[in-house]
């Protein structure tokens, strides 16, 4: 979906029609003529495919769909900013925002790189400062442009979750869903909620990036995912960001079943001194995970063990238990079919206070959509009952 495809001036002129409820009062607002004002109003109909006003000698009276798009419409025009560029020049220069250079974002895009240039230099006219400064023999974005990018991304997902609720009240389900997965939840409960979701609403995709939080936090920031399903952090990362808990996640020591360590302890909870002559694979520093873990031997007045892979990775991770006498801690739904096959063992849990906490991470100003928010509760739902 192409959602650069309206006019920034016709959407200005869609709010201030509907907040002063005449043309005449919008066309002073926009600073257009009258006219120009009710082509506009007709352009965005004819594109959204639906009236937005009941023409009346008293004033434009705004539809169901006008008073469902307002709030989306007026949370766009906030990212952007501006009254003084256009969406050519958005639309290029996030692409070359997303794509890190010219000749992909003409890939993507179908512009020339030329086109692709003057319109990123045109925006930087408009608003005074510079995008992109020189890093060798390429470009890259300057501070300032990394904060527009950002807002620009914002503006970009607002208009898509627009065409959603409209689509939404007129009875029809589309679009889609993208949401950012770290490991924990993509072992149960994200696939149940997926599956769950679609059974009711085939028409909706879903799209899942998978990843830390270092690599999904950006992504999330700019509008390309709608949330985030994980550990959450301790306290709330940042100001701009809401962590709703879903479900608590018990982490486990695990090892490969032969593992001298089972020969040594008779009992399946190894004390943390015997744990501590091993090599570990554990996530890198900052990861929830990685802090309990780090906890938990301190507060048994002992060294942190050897690592000797930092990783996030289940799949590495995996691979190494399983030729090595490493150790690791996990949740034991990352590894049930080698737990079930007998190739890994859980050699003790962790105390309860380790425990961490699996939760959705969203923008703080996100208003999710209708399906979004019906498949967060589907998810919810199936978190309480597992």
């Amino acid at each position: 979906m192409d959602v650069w495809r309206f006019n920034i001036r016709h959407l200005q002129a869609f709010l201030k029609t509907v907040e002063l409820g005449t043309l005449i009062g919008a066309a002073k607002e926009v600073n257009l003529s009258q006219p120009a004002i009710s082509q506009a109003i007709a352009k965005l109909e004819e594109q959204l495919d639906c009236s937005l006003f009941e023409r009346r000698n008293e004033g434009m009276n705004p539809t169901v769909a006008a008073n469902v798009i307002y709030p989306r419409v007026k949370e766009t025009l906030r990212y952007i900013g501006r009254t003084n560029i256009t969406r050519t020049q958005i639309k290029a220069f996030l692409s070359f925002a997303q794509r890190g250079s010219f000749i992909e974002a003409s890939k993507t895009t179908g512009l020339s790189v030329v086109s692709l240039h003057r319109a990123v230099r045109d925006l930087e006219i408009s608003l005074k400062q510079p995008l992109t400064r020189r890093l060798g023999r390429g470009l890259v974005l300057t501070d300032y442009g990394h904060a527009q990018a950002r807002l620009f991304g914002l503006a970009s997902a607002e208009l898509r979750y627009m065409v959603e609720d409209l689509v939404s009240c007129q009875g029809v389900r589309s679009g889609s869903i993208t949401i950012g997965a770290m490991p924990v939840c993509r072992a149960r409960v994200l696939p149940a909620a997926i599956v769950a979701f679609q059974t009711a609403f085939p028409e909706i995709n879903i799209k899942i990036s998978e990843g830390s939080y270092a690599e999904l936090i950006e992504p999330l920031l700019i509008g390309e995912l709608d949330f985030l399903i994980g550990a959450l952090r301790e306290p709330t990362p940042r100001a701009d960001l809401i962590q709703s808990p879903l479900f608590t996640d018990d982490p486990v020591v695990v090892a490969r079943a032969e593992h001298p360590i089972f020969s040594l302890s008779q009992s399946s909870e190894s004390t943390v001194g015997l744990l501590s002559s091993y090599p570990w694979c554990v996530p890198q520093s900052g990861a929830p995970l990685r802090d309990r873990w780090e906890r938990w031997f301190r507060g048994e007045n002992l060294s942190l063990p050897n690592i000797s892979v930092e990783c996030g990775s289940i799949i590495v991770n995996r691979q190494i238990l399983l030729k090595t006498d490493s150790l690791t801690i996990l949740s034991s739904d990352q590894v049930a079919v080698e737990l079930n096959a007998g190739l890994l063992k859980v050699v003790c849990s962790l105390p309860k206070e380790l425990n961490r906490t699996i939760g959705l991470l969203c923008r703080k100003d996100w208003r999710p959509t209708d399906s979004q928010a019906c498949f967060i509760d589907i998810l919810k739902n199936i978190s309480q009952s597992n």
